[in-house]
């Protein structure tokens, strides 16, 4: 099938990240595809057409979902009708589970091919739920080293494909200034994180300049928010995300992909996250892992500081952060090493490429790899 119609689901700043880059590898292989789908900015460059951006599907956790229910449902609604109206040979749910594992299951049930890639972390749940996910796709791409035979163990036909981050080019880094060290705020993507969490990190900062007077904060901001919703920074400066990860010494972050973009930098940190507090309560009777940061889950340790809900405060978050900021503290050195390993286990570059052969198989006559 030389003209396939495909329709790429992401719902958050990383899946748009990914969707592009998959977008531009399926262009290289199949010219006269028609590109659907759910995304931002990335995505619309890379040649999908949209039928909703991320200020849509940027919602967080449990409570924060019951308030937009009508205008997700109502997406829903509109994208299945799409899925059927326009005959898509094949959907690709990139990550995102509260939108997509529904999504897929519609799909799959109407025959519709689906390839999931970035598979939902449903390791962290609960095994029905990697049943589920087996059950409405026809493959699954992980990213991460040890989701393949997990998944496998619950019946999920899946393929590790390497983690897509290794494809991007790495932020210029800026030469360390060892009395003018910088610290980086990364309080994510989504206007509820930044409000929940930019104060608490801002704090940290503010206690860890009273201890290194010549530390210079700065604040990461998504390209998809506006300045303003920053607010009054101090002495901090907002910087692209770019920017703020290359120049920094250390960093206080939330949890996620950024965490592993660190890594990838070499830049020590310490995660801390907070969530409304009726999500955090139903979240933790379900979560069955004991880590929530990417990159203690990839290294199979804890090998940075985690700090969450109520231990996320900023006296803990500076007391854990200072040690990483001082290049001759043991705890920096072991943290770089640490990272270092993470990263050794994230695979090898090409993942977009090898997602877009694998959706090529699908909707071949061959149909599964």
């Amino acid at each position: 099938m030389s003209n396939p119609t495909i329709f790429l689901a992401a719902g958050e700043q990383s899946g748009d990240l990914h969707g592009a880059e998959l977008a531009r590898e399926l262009r290289r292989r199949l010219p006269g595809a028609r590109l659907y789908g759910l995304g931002g900015s990335r995505m619309a460059s890379a040649g999908v057409e949209l039928l909703a951006d991320l200020d849509r599907l940027a919602v967080l956790g449990f409570a924060e979902v019951i308030r937009h229910v009508p205008d997700l449902a109502g997406l829903r609604r509109q994208v299945r009708r799409f899925l059927i109206e326009r005959d898509v040979d094949l959907l690709v749910p990139i990550d995102y589970p509260g939108f997509n594992l529904p999504l897929a299951r519609f799909a799959h049930g109407k025959g519709i091919r689906v390839l999931y890639y970035i598979a939902p972390q449903v390791w962290a749940w609960h095994e029905s739920r990697a049943r589920k996910l087996g059950n409405h796709t026809d493959l699954v791409c992980v990213v991460l080293p040890f989701e393949a035979d997990l998944l496998r163990q619950w019946g999920v036909h899946t393929i590790f494909v390497g983690h897509p981050l290794l494809d991007s080019s790495s932020p210029s880094s800026t030469p360390r200034d060892p009395a003018h060290p910088r610290l980086s705020l990364f309080p994510g993507s989504r206007l509820q994180e930044v409000r929940r969490l930019l104060p608490v990190f801002l704090e940290a900062g503010r206690h860890l300049a009273r201890r290194l007077p010549g530390l210079e904060v700065q604040v990461a901001r998504s390209p998809d928010l506006p300045p303003g919703v920053y607010g009054e920074l101090g002495e901090a400066r907002l910087l692209d995300a770019a920017t703020a990860l290359g120049s920094a010494d250390a960093a206080i972050t939330k949890s996620g992909t950024i965490t592993l973009q660190l890594a990838l930098a070499g830049v020590p940190m310490v995660v801390g996250y907070r969530v409304n507090s009726l999500t955090y309560a139903i979240a933790s009777r379900l979560i069955t892992v004991d880590d929530i940061a990417l990159v203690n889950l990839v290294a199979g340790r804890r090998v940075v500081p985690e700090l969450v809900q109520d231990e996320a405060t900023p006296d803990a978050l500076a007391a854990s952060t200072l040690p990483l900021l001082d290049e001759h503290d043991p705890a920096r050195a072991r943290q770089i090493t640490a990272l270092k390993q993470v990263v050794e286990r994230l695979g090898t570059p090409g993942a977009a490429g090898r997602v877009a052969d694998e959706c090529v198989r699908l909707i071949s006559a061959g149909g599964p790899a």
